[in-house]
């Protein structure tokens, strides 16, 4: 199975990453990618990029290096009710929306706070992923949040970092999550979540769990530049 997009990047705007947008796109060039996703946290992160950062995206090129950017976010859930840090007339002119919780930016709550914080999330038209749902620092029930993401057309991502440098512990969920997705037909994206430019197209580890949950290419996103821009169309 081979993915020709890595969906979830981040720059030197997001305060806590190493490369350019111009070291992204070689990299990804570098190792056959057809496309990549700008996407560096919103402005409740520590050191994130202000507002104006996501208002002028409109400066990136399509493309670099023969790569075609995408020009996202990934937006921090802030509260209960699943409301993003990035008011809706800077999300309805991106490509790709990425949202989850984070450390410093939303109030960790019980389970059933997590669940509908997500859940409510989900239901924002301009959402087109859920970001690294098996943290442990924030439980969910897993079951009610996979069928929601695909209830509500929004792809759950298997990130790569998490089984690297982040989010220690994550395996044992996401590979519940990945196992639920394969038994209902709920879709994936798969990202690298990288903060420099050599992570760029690394998922390795995020297609071990994929491969052990049984998920089809079909299910996944990026496994195909045609199944990415029809996915946008439809979100737009």
């Amino acid at each position: 199975m081979k993915l020709v997009a890595d969906m979830h990047c981040h720059t030197v705007a997001s305060g806590h990453a190493y490369s350019t947008i111009q070291e992204i796109a070689r990299e990804a060039s570098n190792k056959g990618l057809e496309m990549v996703a700008i996407t560096d946290h919103g402005p409740s992160m520590p050191g994130g990029p202000h507002l104006y950062h996501f208002g002028n995206l409109r400066a990136i090129p399509e493309e670099i290096y023969g790569v075609r950017i995408l020009k996202g976010v990934e937006a921090n859930i802030i509260d209960y009710d699943g409301n993003l840090d990035l008011p809706e007339r800077y999300l309805r002119e991106l490509d790709v929306v990425l949202a989850g919780f984070h450390t410093y930016c939303y109030p960790n709550g019980t389970v059933e706070h997590n669940t509908m914080a997500m859940i409510n999330a989900m239901k924002n038209p301009y959402v087109d992923i859920i970001v690294h749902p098996g943290n442990p620092e924030f439980p969910i029930d897993i079951v009610r949040v996979v069928e929601a993401a695909k209830d509500n057309n929004v792809f759950i991502e298997i990130n790569n970092s998490s089984f690297t440098i982040s989010r220690r512990g994550s395996e044992e969920n996401c590979l519940i999550i990945a196992k639920k997705a394969a038994q209902i037909k709920a879709y994936i994206v798969i990202g690298s979540d990288a903060h420099i430019s050599f992570d760029v197209g690394n998922f390795n580890k995020a297609m071990d769990i994929v491969n052990k949950a049984g998920i089809t290419e079909g299910q996944i996103l990026n496994t195909s530049k045609e199944k990415i821009t029809k996915f946008l169309e439809i979100k737009e």
